[in-house]
């Protein structure tokens, strides 16, 4: 085993002794938790390795990034999540290769994505992200819509072809009323998650939580824990 593969082994095996934990306090089932681990700023060949050690859901947050790693692991088992702040722009591309999109933000965002999705007969799994720091109407500073949009957003993402609605996603707020309270916001999003599945009972994705708080996330509800460098390391910066 190479050494770079024996640190990811060492790193995820912390990572799930954590979420196990985690599961344990919470009085849940492991296997409720999906583990995705975030590669941005990792080389392609840290996703084989990942892929070799049973890692099946990666994420990015740059689709310049993404576009190219994700069509060099094109033959491995790997479900893609895209969790960046995504351009309308951007929107064909992602399309193409992502699985899932968690950071649908904007009636226009569900439109760009519903065009590309149908042009290329994809389905797109879709997650409004929501943000804590924001006034309604507004977009919060690390993406995503104030809780008082999020139904009529859902909506418009369930109405849409090519798209699929599946749950909603946070990042933990830094400013606002719940800045440095991770707990409270993730708490906050399985809330709004409730409400979202009365109408939409499939929607069932909660998706919260990272390195620094993903217990947190996991005693809230979280379905899905997105967790970058306490697998991979501190990041590196790219050339």
């Amino acid at each position: 085993m190479s050494a770079r593969k024996a640190e990811l082994a060492e790193n995820l095996a912390r990572v799930e002794e954590r979420i196990e934990s985690a599961c344990v306090a919470a009085g849940r089932k492991r296997e409720d938790v999906t583990l995705v681990v975030v590669t941005k700023t990792y080389p392609a060949s840290d996703v084989r390795l990942l892929a070799e050690l049973g890692v099946r859901h990666v994420a990015e947050n740059r689709d310049q990034d993404a576009a190219p790693k994700a069509a060099a692991c094109a033959d491995l088992p790997l479900k893609w999540h895209f969790v960046g702040q995504l351009q309308t722009n951007k929107a064909r591309s992602v399309a193409g290769y992502a699985d899932f999109v968690h950071s649908v933000d904007r009636p226009r965002l569900v439109t760009a994505l519903s065009t590309a999705a149908a042009r290329d007969g994809r389905e797109l799994g879709c997650l409004v992200q929501v943000a804590f720091d924001v006034e309604s109407g507004d977009v919060g500073a690390r993406g995503g819509a104030a809780p008082g949009v999020v139904p009529d957003l859902a909506d418009a993402v369930a109405a849409a072809e090519g798209l699929r609605l599946d749950g909603v996603m946070t990042v933990a707020p830094l400013a606002g009323p719940y800045a440095g309270e991770p707990g409270q916001a993730f708490a906050r999003l399985r809330e709004i998650s409730t409400r979202l599945r009365a109408a939409h009972p499939a929607a069932n994705m909660v998706s919260a939580g990272m390195s620094s708080d993903l217990e947190e996330a996991v005693q809230a509800g979280a379905t899905h824990v997105r967790v970058g460098s306490a697998v991979l390391g501190d990041r590196p910066r790219l050339g």
